[in-house]
């Protein structure tokens, strides 16, 4: 019978007490990692090295400089982020939320709710990551389609070849170039657009 491994948790709080609600909630389920603050640069080194499940920054407020180091977290090394905050201000949670924070909860830290809170922000994270994907593969679909059909249009202009017959041409120089038809298509392109100049 195979066991879960716990989460691996980073825990970003000065406050002692805080701090210690936050592993009674998590104690038997995750490994809280702490750190009494981590800034930019010092913050992608931490989550690099730890490569947690989960990030809890646990603070009386946000500020600004908390709000763009979870930007730089969502740009560079994006991880479920949890805020428990003391003092809500509703622009912040606004753009806690637009800069990767999958849970923002005020006034609300208490030993009970820690764990059921970063299961719900993981399983949000996931699937907000697994719609991502699925859009950036889409968009670089429809990119791929759109070379190989400029690609396929100067092959039926300059070679007079059917458009069948293009996509037939373009596929087997594929596979004996070990390349995508893509990668085909922008060669062909290069080379039309070249002898065209």
């Amino acid at each position: 019978m195979s066991t879960v491994p716990p989460l691996i948790v980073l825990l970003i709080d000065c406050d002692p007490d805080r701090a210690k609600i936050v592993e009674d909630g998590l104690r038997g389920a995750a490994v809280v990692k702490q750190a009494h603050a981590a800034h930019g640069a010092e913050l992608l080194s931490l989550i690099r090295r730890l490569q947690p499940d989960a990030i809890i920054i646990d603070c009386e407020s946000p500020d600004r400089d908390t709000i763009e180091n979870l930007q730089l977290v969502a740009r560079e090394n994006p991880k479920p982020v949890v805020m428990f905050v003391e003092n809500g201000d509703g622009s912040l949670a606004k753009e806690a939320v637009r800069s990767g924070v999958s849970a923002y909860i005020v006034d609300g830290l208490s030993t009970k709710r820690v764990l059921p809170v970063v299961e719900i922000a993981i399983e949000r994270f996931k699937m907000f990551d697994a719609l991502w994907r699925d859009l950036e593969k889409s968009k670089a679909d429809l990119e791929a389609r759109k070379v190989i059909e400029r690609a396929k249009g100067l092959l039926m202009d300059k070679r007079n070849m059917t458009e069948n017959d293009a996509y037939t041409a373009m596929r087997k120089m594929a596979m004996e170039q070990g390349k995508s038809i893509r990668d085909v298509a922008e060669s062909i392109l290069s080379v039309l657009t070249l002898l065209d100049d």
